[in-house]
């Protein structure tokens, strides 16, 4: 692979491994510094690409892995932050549209690690079943089982959320 066939490839897709970083790392930095070192590692075996069948979905792996392993040295804590911002809306709703997005994400971190990867890849990323299958190294049976939990999980917290708030709201 040269290096005009590289950065078609493979720096094409930073964005979407930047987002993916930060959504495991929940850091930018370490997000940033995760994508500077799988690009190194992939120009250093930049011949071996050549051999991959799906490119997109190993590059993926390799950040998820990286990803992982950056976590298991650093154990870091820092959140997210919901910078969702539309022109149209009134402050009110923006705030709401924020804490909504914020409560998301806390929800989606409160899942187990397997669901938690799936949900953002399958929903966040926008990808296929068959690439987060190979990811993962699941079926894609797993992952859509996996998935479906997630959400489940996830609308089960959020309605009984809103049943708290309106039995306070009730009782008052």
């Amino acid at each position: 692979m040269d290096s005009a066939q590289f950065n078609n490839q493979i720096l094409t897709l930073s964005d979407k491994l930047f987002r993916f970083g930060k959504s495991i790392l929940r850091n930018e930095n370490d997000a940033l510094d995760a994508l500077q070192d799988l690009n190194l590692k992939l120009w250093e075996k930049r011949q071996y690409l050549d051999e991959v069948e799906n490119v997109p979905a190993f590059i993926m792996r390799a950040m998820r892995n990286l990803c992982l392993d950056m976590l298991r040295k650093n154990h870091g804590d820092e959140e997210l932050k919901a910078d969702l911002e539309y022109v149209e809306l009134n402050p009110h709703q923006q705030t709401e549209q924020k804490d909504t997005v914020s409560r998301i994400k806390m929800l989606i971190d409160g899942l187990p690690e397997m669901q938690r990867s799936i949900i953002r890849m399958r929903d966040v990323e926008g990808m296929e079943l068959s690439e987060i299958a190979y990811i993962l190294s699941l079926t894609e049976n797993a992952v859509c089982v996996n998935l479906s939990r997630a959400r489940q999980k996830i609308r089960e917290k959020i309605l009984n959320e809103h049943k708290r708030v309106e039995e306070t709201v009730w009782i008052r």
